[in-house]
């Protein structure tokens, strides 16, 4: 019997121990059909298919819920062993609606639960929570000065004294947005191998970029390097605003209006960097700097929770206080 050639499917997956699955099915198999009912979320010239995400989407949900009416939880974070320990950093929001969700913290690029990569930000209040500042992204710069030549060299060359007056310490940071050249630090930040009108990435070599006044590349982050993170831990994600107390421990309380964010693309990141909805905004130092010098590095990406919606093609506005425990 001939078998068709044309419509047979190749399915490639990688399991948990790295080992690269695949199989073929022919176009009118049982796999062939189900395939065609899945939604599928196109990443370049690959596509991602999202199994059982509706029931995924349903759990995280239904966590955030029960997380609602938790009212104030005390600041808490889960060890590498899942256990919980008290947490007093600012970056505590975030660590304590893991520990709920029971997340572990890690450094991998892949989502936090059920294949979604969860994200607090703080809000004065759950009935405006548009103009929030949201971190997006730190990633540490892959090229530049400050890979070369040190992020010492980076901090003496560009950064600046403390605003505050605290002696011996230099700092570098503030909003940098695409095109305009920061006060203080002389640097502009240049999206090289990027058509903004188009909204399209034009460079293999593409990258985001500080550029000084001579025109050195004082750091810049291979677009290569953002696009893979960015699409594999942002291609599903959940926003969710939080209030805190520091009195008399600190705590969080977890809002019930919730943005959801499905089926993301880098360049759809660069176009709003490009037109200044995001921007660069470190929270770099260097204390002690005549003795033992003392470098905190903190790149950070960010942007106002109302311009969330311009980074998924699909996006919801869900409120769990409405939803049954």
């Amino acid at each position: 019997m001939n078998t068709p050639l044309y419509g047979r499917l190749l399915f490639l997956s990688v399991s948990e121990a790295g080992q690269i699955v695949s199989y073929a099915t022919f176009p009118d198999s049982r796999l062939a059909t189900e395939f065609r009912t899945v939604d599928v979320i196109q990443e370049g010239v690959f596509a991602t298919f999202l199994l059982n995400n509706l029931d995924d989407r349903a759990i995280l949900l239904h966590e955030l819920a029960r997380i609602n009416q938790l009212d104030w939880i005390t600041s808490k974070r889960l060890d590498r062993l899942g256990n919980p320990m008290p947490c007093d950093a600012p970056n505590c929001g975030g660590y304590t609606l893991e520990a709920e969700l029971g997340i572990t913290p890690n450094g991998y690029s892949e989502p936090d639960f059920l294949g979604w990569e969860v994200k607090q930000y703080g809000v004065d209040s759950f009935a405006r929570v548009g103009g929030a500042t949201i971190t997006l992204m730190t990633p540490e710069p892959t090229a530049g000065l400050y890979v070369s030549a040190g992020v010492d060299y980076f901090i003496r060359t560009y950064g600046y004294p403390d605003q505050n007056g605290r002696p011996d310490r230099l700092n570098f940071g503030g909003i940098h947005k695409a095109g305009a050249k920061h006060d203080r630090t002389r640097l502009t930040l240049e999206l090289i191998g990027f058509d903004g009108a188009a909204g399209k990435i034009r460079s293999t070599t593409g990258r985001i970029a500080l550029v000084d006044e001579q025109g050195n590349e004082a750091a810049a982050w291979s677009f290569a390097s953002m696009l893979t993170h960015w699409n594999r831990k942002h291609n599903q994600a959940c926003y969710v605003p939080s209030l805190s107390v520091n009195q008399p421990v600190k705590q969080y309380r977890y809002g019930n209006l919730i943005t959801l964010g499905v089926d993301t693309d880098f360049q759809l990141f660069l176009q709003q960097m490009y037109i200044g909805n995001i921007y660069y905004d470190p929270g770099i130092k260097m204390e002690n700097v005549s003795s033992q010098p003392k470098v905190k590095r903190r790149s950070q990406f960010r942007m106002k929770s109302s311009f969330l919606g311009t980074l998924y093609r699909k996006n919801e506005l869900v409120d769990v206080g409405l939803l049954p425990l």
